[in-house]
């Protein structure tokens, strides 16, 4: 009940979070989420009753939630095109860091209150390190908030040793190159611009089914560990393992072969492995727990290409809400688990049957999405739709009349029409 209630507390977290996120900054929203979990975190620890416990839980959720979504947008908006996808593999190591480290410290700390308050503690400290963080420039500029991204742009580029060419640049400089964007940014944004046009639509779709296919079939692994008689830490220890070198290929592939290619071969795959559990028998409990393990690193990998592909689709004034409505799915995918695990009772092989079509479709979704490699971060729904257009005719040029076109997410507020 209490995991349920931590998965609830993700899901309504990714909803909220990544709305006020677009509102109100990914910086302040990061810090915030990082004072909640510190707190809730140590809350628990000290929780007299299970509603109580329960409470603080779900709020620990919605704090993991803030920190996971403005970290993955702040590290995309900040990085050049060419690392981003270095840049977003680089801190899923320090998750696979964090994986090692806790069967580490759940052996030495088998007090469970202890073990909650040592891992919620130094979340007060990255709640003060996050201050030195700067703000998304993109966010400041949609946002009116241009002097000020002008000081940060400068504050960087000293950051960088390149303070002469910071100070060249200028305040009506920055505006003229990104009036388009400035303009757009004055309408309201709402979930419902997730499905306004059919570029977006189709993206959503697709991405919200492998999102969810993704922390489905995970979390029927995760949730099984003890199905494949190893040790509850060795495994644990594996499970971090295979993170290594399933992050390293994923980088690679999604650098070389593109986004939505690696996304759809690492759910395939994934789906794969779960199915064949199905013709495994349970004595041969090596070969079973090899596919898990191999399964467990595709969905990783999934994750990893998920994270760095979605915050790369949407455009700018709402990649923060598409990416908590994505990150919704994921967890309703994780809290619906446990549900289709009951189902073992009637026959053994049904969970794995469902897990593992669940993952073989979402695999097929990820085919139809547009692809992302070397291309810039969207800043309206014609970007998406130029790259759909260039992907299937490669060696046209588009108009110039329909190039210098801009699709707003909602023109009746902007009062914009065709130019």
């Amino acid at each position: 009940m209490a995991q349920s209630i931590f998965m609830a507390g993700i899901l309504i977290g990714g909803l909220v979070l990544g709305d006020l996120s677009d509102r109100f900054g990914r910086k302040p929203i990061l810090t915030c989420s990082y004072l909640l979990l510190a707190a809730s975190g140590s809350g628990a620890a000290f929780s007299p009753t299970l509603p109580i416990y329960t409470v603080f839980r779900f709020l620990c959720g919605c704090g993991i939630s803030g920190i996971t979504l403005s970290t993955t947008i702040l590290s995309v908006e900040w990085v050049s095109t060419r690392m981003r996808a270095i840049k977003s593999i680089s801190l899923g190591y320090f998750y696979t860091s964090g994986q090692f480290i806790l069967p580490g410290l759940a052996y030495a700390i088998p007090q469970w209150r202890w073990l909650q308050l040592t891992v919620s503690i130094p979340f007060f400290a990255f709640s003060l390190l996050s201050w030195w963080l700067p703000e998304s420039i993109r966010w400041m500029i949609l946002s009116g908030r241009s002097s000020k991204a002008l000081k940060t742009f400068r504050q960087v580029a000293a950051f960088n040793g390149k303070k002469e060419e910071g100070e060249k640049l200028s305040l009506e400089e920055i505006k003229l190159n990104l009036q388009k964007e400035i303009t757009l940014a004055k309408a309201k944004h709402s979930i419902a611009d997730l499905f306004r046009t059919p570029i977006l639509r189709r993206v959503t779709v697709c991405l919200s089914l492998a999102w969810f296919s993704t922390g489905f079939a995970y979390y029927s692994l995760a949730m099984g560990v003890e199905e494949f008689g190893v040790n509850l830490y060795v495994l644990q220890l594996i499970f971090g393992g295979v993170d290594v070198p399933a992050k390293f290929i994923t980088m690679v592939s999604i650098s070389y072969l593109g986004r939505h290619t690696t996304e759809a071969i690492a759910l395939l795959l994934a789906g794969g492995c779960i199915l064949s559990l199905i013709f495994v028998p349970s004595d041969l409990l090596t070969l079973r727990t090899v596919l898990a393990v191999f399964g467990k690193g595709c969905l990783s990998s999934s994750f990893s290409c998920l994270f760095l592909y979605t915050s790369e689709l949407y455009p700018t004034v709402i990649r923060q809400t598409g990416m908590g409505i994505n990150n919704l799915w994921t967890r309703v995918g994780s809290m619906t688990a446990p549900l289709v695990k009951i189902t073992g009772e009637l026959k053994p092989f049904i969970p794995n049957l469902i897990f593992g079509t669940i993952a073989l479709l979402g695999g097929s979704a990820a085919l139809f999405l547009p692809e992302t490699l070397n291309q810039p971060l969207p800043e309206t729904a014609e970007d998406l739709e130029n790259w759909s257009l260039q992907a299937k005719e490669p060696k046209q040029e588009p108009e110039a009349e329909n190039a210098s076109q801009r699709i707003p997410l909602q023109p009746c507020e902007l009062g914009l029409g065709p130019n």
